[in-house]
């Protein structure tokens, strides 16, 4: 494997940052993760422009053009043998190298990396019968503290969160705001069927744009189902007819129950697998060729 940092690849073993790097003293920094498929890279540009907007949010200039992101990216996945299989690509950019203290006036350049490998967020068995939820204690950041719509590498709100669904043996948790509506999950936005309408929250309750989301509700409004940004509860949750969680690495994933309630009868419903189905058509046909 070969990793880029700041402009130059380098064989995994040797893919350093300072341990001065606020990225990692801090976790001062954002993220995106992109998906290809079949040679060619999925929505590049609305990853790199999620990207920016959160840079942009943190003060965090961005260290090369949009077409030169583009170039990068794609130079890494064609040194890593990418160019006709499907791949993750995780692109990372930090403050940079500071020192010890917080301001972020002592970082001179911004770090950049790219890591392009596999992932297989969920066995394909939840994929035909539905993956256990449940929702959790840790309640999402408020736009008051650190935005949820910033992807940003301080992610200790969602894996505090995670650490509860695995204590309790589930793979995913779905996160409450400060009110007590649903936010989205740990990595993942959540969907809802109720009497025909597919509900997602709107993002001012603490869910993160996902790129993902974008398609369905798109591919949704194609198929003539009517789509809402509301706010609901876990009532909402454990009474709907169908639930789903969206992510790019996750895809499309159905719910079968949540806090071991069950989903209408515990199993992927028709609007869940049709959608599922036209976005793994449009993954097959859509993107920038690697």
């Amino acid at each position: 494997m070969k990793v880029y940092v700041n402009g130059r690849l380098y064989p995994k073993a040797k893919a350093c940052v300072s341990v001065f790097d606020h990225g990692l003293l801090y976790g001062d920094g954002v993220f995106e993760g992109i998906r290809a498929y079949n040679g060619r890279v999925f929505r590049l540009d609305e990853h790199l422009e999620r990207l920016e907007n959160s840079a942009r949010a943190i003060m965090l200039r961005v260290p090369m053009s949009r077409e030169g992101m583009k170039r990068a990216v794609l130079a890494t996945l064609r040194a890593n043998n990418f160019g006709k299989k499907g791949a993750y690509i995780r692109l990372v950019l930090t403050r940079g190298v500071g020192d010890l203290g917080l301001d972020p006036r002592k970082c001179r350049r911004e770090t950049l990396i790219i890591i392009a490998d596999r992932i297989n967020l969920y066995p394909e068995k939840f994929y035909r019968h539905g993956l256990a939820v449940m929702t959790v204690a840790t309640r999402r950041n408020t736009a008051e503290t650190v935005n949820p719509r910033i992807k940003s590498l301080n992610y200790l709100n969602n894996i505090l969160a995670k650490i509860e669904a695995n204590n309790y043996g589930v793979l995913e948790a779905i996160m409450l705001n400060a009110d007590g509506y649903v936010a989205e999950c740990t990595g993942d936005n959540v969907f809802i069927l109720r009497r025909g309408r597919l509900i997602t929250p709107p993002l001012h309750m603490g869910a993160l744009e996902g790129v993902t989301r974008n398609v369905v509700i798109s591919l949704a409004r194609d198929l003539g189902i009517p789509v809402a940004e509301e706010a609901f509860t876990r009532y909402d949750l454990y009474t709907a007819e169908e639930c789903f969680l969206t992510g790019t690495a996750a895809e499309i994933v159905p719910v079968s129950n949540v806090d071991s309630r069950p989903i209408a009868d515990g199993r992927p419903g028709p609007v869940t697998l049709r959608l599922i189905e036209k976005f793994r058509e449009l993954t097959r046909s859509e993107g920038v060729p690697i």
